[in-house]
């Protein structure tokens, strides 16, 4: 049985060190927050992923041939769906677009970016990635293309990034296909500042967490007890978000049943970001169930899109 968000705070919050489930980073005002993450000057991973959009959108459509419907798993506010469906209508008149996301916020903005594309049928889907893929309706005799970019597949170590594209294949038919987004092996040097900004927006995404603790589960974090800080993990090869404790601090979740006491330094865990390499990629959808068809590469900042058929 899956563990509830619910059980998974109780459990992180009594493990050391402390850890937090990164879906919680993405409520209504999280998800606006990493919107604007993605327009800053040291997230050059957006950048990137829409170059490669802009550059082999025609590509992707014309390796599957015949009619395509697209969903996009965590579309936000929708902008790198609106660059690949554009491209996609110059092939086909009318496509069906289904835009999974557990925030109603992003999918709303989702959708108000995407209505002036005429001739896209846009259905939305509030749930989890492979619960809204398997609600998903599709039209009979399209193929299904699903889009996951950005660096979403990074929030999964590995073990979890394979069985994500378990899950994925067993939501789809042969023949069906998955464009892969992932940033590649880079200098700790280059990816650093793209989790932490000097304008501080991914320190406020990151608090955020806190702030959605003390709204929904009537917890009492001082979020000016706590500071966002950046690392990297040189054996793992991911950058870790944590919220570290400035001072000696204590918070109270009475509706978990938790009270918590931080020293100085203690931290709480909440996100990763992994990086990977392309023969990795094609090894994992070889084991689970996928043929990889194309990848491309970014020039200037190494990331990559991968094209998936499903066997």
């Amino acid at each position: 049985m899956t563990e509830s968000l619910e059980e998974q705070i109780r459990r992180g919050l009594s493990d050391s060190p402390r850890w937090l489930p990164s879906e919680l980073l993405y409520d209504d005002l999280g998800s606006a927050l990493f919107e604007a993450i993605t327009h800053l000057p040291e997230y050059e991973l957006t950048r990137a992923d829409l170059r490669l959009l802009e550059g082999h959108a025609l590509e992707v459509v014309d390796a599957l041939g015949g009619p395509v419907d697209v969903a996009e798993l965590g579309p936000g506010g929708g902008r790198k769906a609106k660059v690949f469906l554009g491209r996609a209508l110059l092939r086909q008149p009318r496509i069906r677009f289904v835009g999974v996301d557990v925030s109603m916020a992003a999918l709303a903005e989702c959708r108000r970016n995407l209505a002036p594309l005429e001739g896209v049928e846009i259905e939305l889907v509030r749930a989890t990635y492979a619960a809204g893929l398997r609600q998903a309706p599709r039209t009979p005799g399209a193929r299904r293309l699903v889009l996951f970019l950005g660096s979403n597949l990074s929030n999964f170590d590995r073990a979890g990034s394979r069985a994500f594209l378990r899950e994925v294949r067993a939501a789809l038919d042969p023949g069906d296909a998955l464009l892969l987004a992932t940033d590649l092996d880079k200098e700790p040097a280059r990816l650093l500042p793209a989790y932490d900004d000097a304008l501080g927006v991914t320190a406020a995404f990151d608090r955020n967490l806190l702030v959605r603790l003390n709204r929904e589960w009537g917890a009492d974090f001082d979020l000016r007890a706590f500071a966002h800080e950046a690392r990297w993990n040189a054996s793992e090869r991911r950058i870790e978000m944590h919220l570290v404790a400035r001072r000696a601090t204590a918070a109270r979740i009475p509706r978990l049943g938790l009270e918590l006491g931080f020293a100085a330094g203690d931290t709480i865990w909440t996100e990763s970001s992994h990086r990977f390499g392309l023969e990795e990629i094609r090894g994992w959808a070889a084991a689970t169930g996928w043929r990889c068809e194309r990848q491309w590469v970014d020039g200037a900042w190494p990331f990559a899109h991968s094209l998936l058929e499903a066997v």
